[in-house]
């Protein structure tokens, strides 16, 4: 396949590489996933810091393992979306709340109109943007973290979706994704860093600010209903029900505001 994207790899690599000995940032034109392709260089062995992007994805996945739809024929481009994976050894004290982190810092960077949808998703007016996806392998004394990132950026088919996902030209109407991931990549990995030092409790007043189920009622996917408010200094959402303050901590619960359709995935 023949880009015609021109990536900032060199202004990223000049960014990061600082603070991340031995980073390197990598571009490829076609790749099931790059989560995938990550951990299995980890499992491999290789263990160095990488930002590796996809032009391509073939089989991209979302939370719960669900397929990440992109189109009639199930793949993502660079035309019309961002792809990308961050992987690197970390050892943070504790993990709870390390995809809300991400998302704090993927809205930071790119849009004041963006919320946050606990756990992993980014929304723009009712609709989704952007999902993140965690994976960790640990290998020996080292454990290493995979950060996927997939964006919308142009408008894309909404076939057989409940909801009609958002894009991010919708509010940067001149950005492509090279731009967004010039813009996304150095604070990321300064978030992620920060968030190996000192955990979630400095990033909750800022998910907070951007929470899109704050005030709404809320299903749970045991059929319980109550009112989102908000996460607690563990990266928790707390949720406000008949019973008492529940809080939810297993990113395998699905949220949704009630009365809305079934949540989908990119």
């Amino acid at each position: 396949m023949n880009s015609l994207t021109r990536w900032p790899a060199e202004a990223i690599w000049e960014a990061i590489a600082p603070e991340l000995p031995g980073f390197t940032v990598e571009v490829l034109p076609q790749i099931d996933s790059t989560n995938t392709e990550l951990m299995r260089r980890a499992r491999a062995g290789q263990l160095e810091p990488v930002l590796l992007v996809a032009e391509q994805q073939t089989a991209g996945r979302g939370r719960l393992g669900r397929d990440w739809h992109s189109g009639a024929d199930s793949r993502q481009s660079s035309s019309g979306a961002l792809t990308f994976s961050l992987g690197l050894p970390l050892a943070p004290r504790d993990w709870s709340g390390l995809s809300l982190a991400v998302g704090v810092s993927v809205v930071q960077s790119l849009h004041p109109d963006l919320q946050l949808k606990w756990p992993n998703d980014v929304w723009l007016h009712e609709r989704k943007l952007a999902g993140i996806l965690i994976e960790t392998a640990s290998l020996g004394q080292v454990r290493y973290a995979v950060i996927g990132v997939g964006i919308n950026i142009k408008a894309r088919d909404a076939a057989g979706l409940a909801t009609p996902p958002a894009w991010l030209r919708e509010v940067l109407p001149e950005t492509d994704a090279a731009q967004t991931l010039l813009r996304i990549a150095a604070p990321l990995v300064r978030t992620i860093k920060a968030f190996e030092a000192s955990g979630f409790a400095p990033f909750q007043s800022l998910f907070n600010a951007r929470d899109a189920l704050g005030g709404l009622t809320v299903t749970l996917s045991d059929g319980l209903c109550g009112v989102a408010q908000g996460v607690d200094n563990t990266g928790a959402l707390q949720v406000l029900t008949a019973q008492g303050l529940k809080k939810i901590t297993s990113s395998e619960v699905s949220v949704r505001p009630t009365g809305a359709p079934p949540y989908e995935f990119l």
